[in-house]
């Protein structure tokens, strides 16, 4: 998944995992927790350049057109630190003009539906 740099800003969606309010299971077009806790391969180890570079979907682009979700960006190029991802920007390969709406998660264990959440602590 690519994107090129455009000059709008993209805003984040309004049932983006990423935001503090959104309720998992009010993702739309069937969402699936098994799905979402698998989106946990996205996540680089904080730093690390080593590693294939694997990017979080808005759920909302279009099946081959897909743009990296804004709240998987924020969030990766912030406090998740993803080397990788910041090389991508740097070289025009990923837009990160993007605007976060509201509070974030911190960690994406925290995206996930509260039922799932100990069970993939307990995993990684």
């Amino acid at each position: 998944m690519t994107s090129s740099t455009t000059s709008e800003r993209r805003r984040q969606c309004a049932k983006c995992p990423w935001k503090k309010s959104t309720d998992p299971f009010d993702i739309p077009n069937g969402y699936q927790a098994s799905l979402h806790a698998a989106l946990s391969c996205t996540i680089a180890e904080p730093g690390s350049v080593s590693g294939e570079l694997r990017m979080m979907a808005c759920h909302e682009t279009a099946k081959g057109s897909e743009l990296p979700c804004v709240g998987w960006l924020v969030h990766q190029l912030g406090e998740g630190n993803n080397i990788p991802l910041r090389v991508k920007v740097a070289k025009g390969f990923v837009d990160a003009n993007v605007q976060p709406v509201g509070e974030q998660h911190e960690t994406f264990v925290d995206t996930l539906p509260k039922t799932l959440r100990p069970r993939v602590r307990q995993a990684r």
